[in-house]
């Protein structure tokens, strides 16, 4: 796992009150909530812990749910969190602006791209309606990691460790759904207060078929440009609608992209040598040295080769969608709006600083993910459909297995130089095409 994972939002580190002992669970998902049983913010000083108030706090959470994430405990901390800032619930105006903003975007990039419009329903979110229409897929992001890290947690540690960390030990598996859930409400409460449509982070989030923008989100984006605001709620529309398209018509995307975070949630493993290499010279009689022990990290879930081929095939993809939404939005705002060349390169700049979706994904299941090669990815798409026409450029996600990998974004401008235009061809031979090229990658 990354460095960030359980970090705040932003990814810095807790840093604990001069005196503390440093949170033993720094670097996993169980770091935010042990750190919320310590005073300020810090991890109580294990030396001198009460480890029967520790346990009634843990319970105190442990109220029952199904799954491996206390998800009622995940919306209620979420509620809270974006409740801090100013919230308010959109009303028929915005609803009207932002529908009209939507129906025009799909006029628009029906010039520009094959795919049919992928909006049956449009709405004006506040960051609670957010929060709320988003969870039945932060669900299934999160629940095989959740699943695959406590399991890793409650079962990796050694029965000398059982021993002499004692009941806070035993209580780790009891107690990782609410971990879970105390984190993953911190984090989606702060990611509701920067999304700014309903696939802003690259994933279909909402409900499908359901665009939408967060207008409260967009005038505090649109303040920070010098754009009309108009201008830049056009454009995030128009972005929404051809994420729509894509993950409407492309049916085995979004099942490619969960399975690729499940897959790095199925590698998570915990260090076991590492914890008997601490353990070996230690007096089970000395709480002290138990802490210390605990301290060192022994719980910090190791990145395995599976996982790190799950997130470069995770990132390649999101860089494919971003980049080919980047692309057909170009197209369609060119010569229409001066002010999508500023728009496009204030989103670029907003995704490659590390936005909400690579701070979320730390947080919530340890990828520290950003689309590195967007621009890669748009040029690829551009060039295709400079050479060969959109229809072609289209035609490349009718399958996973012809979609670019990394080596071909290495090279962009010369992906697919061996097929031929699909402009002419009739439904049959176009069939046809596709089948070849899945034959030739099978056999290559």
């Amino acid at each position: 796992m990354n460095d960030d994972a359980g970090n705040g939002p932003g990814g810095t580190p807790e840093t604990p009150d001069e005196g503390n002992v440093p949170n033993p669970f720094q670097g996993t998902p169980f770091e935010a909530m042990f750190a919320s049983l310590g005073s300020q913010g810090g991890m109580p000083d294990l030396s001198n812990l009460d480890l029967g108030a520790l346990m009634g706090q843990l319970q105190s959470l442990m109220q029952p749910y199904d799954g491996p994430v206390n998800w009622q405990l995940a919306t209620d901390i979420a509620r809270k969190t974006a409740a801090q800032e100013p919230d308010p619930s959109q009303d028929q105006r915005a609803q009207t602006r932002v529908a009209d903003a939507l129906r025009l975007a799909d006029h628009w990039l029906d010039e520009t791209t094959s795919l049919p419009s992928g909006i049956t329903t449009t709405a004006a979110w506040s960051r609670a309606d957010w929060i709320e229409e988003t969870t039945g897929v932060w669900r299934v992001l999160v629940e095989p990691v959740a699943e695959h890290v406590v399991g890793a947690m409650s079962t990796a540690i050694p029965d000398e460790a059982r021993a002499m960390a004692g009941p806070l030990i035993g209580m780790i598996g009891q107690a990782g759904g609410a971990m879970f859930g105390s984190q993953v409400g911190q984090a989606l409460g702060e990611l509701s207060a920067d999304v700014l449509t309903a696939s802003d982070i690259g994933l279909p989030l909402g409900p499908a078929g359901k665009a939408a923008l967060v207008p409260h989100n967009v005038a505090a984006f649109a303040a920070g440009l010098d754009v009309p605001e108009d201008d830049v709620l056009l454009y995030l529309a128009l972005r929404e609608a051809a994420h729509q398209r894509l993950f409407a018509h492309v049916p085995w995307l979004r099942a490619h992209l969960i399975a690729a975070v499940e897959d790095f949630g199925r590698g998570v493993t915990i260090d076991i040598s590492g914890i008997e290499e601490s353990l070996g010279g230690l007096d089970p009689s000395n709480p002290e040295a138990i802490a210390e022990a605990i301290n060192g990290g022994l719980f910090e879930p190791k990145q395995q080769p599976s996982q790190t081929a799950a997130l470069l095939r995770l990132e390649t993809t999101l860089a494919l969608v971003e980049g080919w939404v980047d692309e057909v939005v170009g197209q369609a705002t060119d010569h229409r709006m001066p002010s999508a060349a500023k728009l496009q390169e204030a989103i670029r700049r907003r995704r490659a600083a590390g936005g909400p979706a690579e701070e979320t994904f730390a947080a919530l299941v340890g990828l520290d993910l950003r689309p590195r090669r967007l621009r890669d990815a748009s040029a690829l798409w551009g060039s295709l459909r400079s050479r060969q026409g959109h229809e072609a450029r289209d035609a490349v996600w009718a399958h996973p297995d012809l979609l670019p990998t990394p080596a071909d974004l290495d090279d962009p401008l010369g992906f697919r130089e061996d097929l031929g235009s699909v402009e002419s061809l009739t439904d049959e031979a176009f069939d046809q095409a596709i089948a070849d090229l899945l034959d030739g990658d099978a056999s290559a």
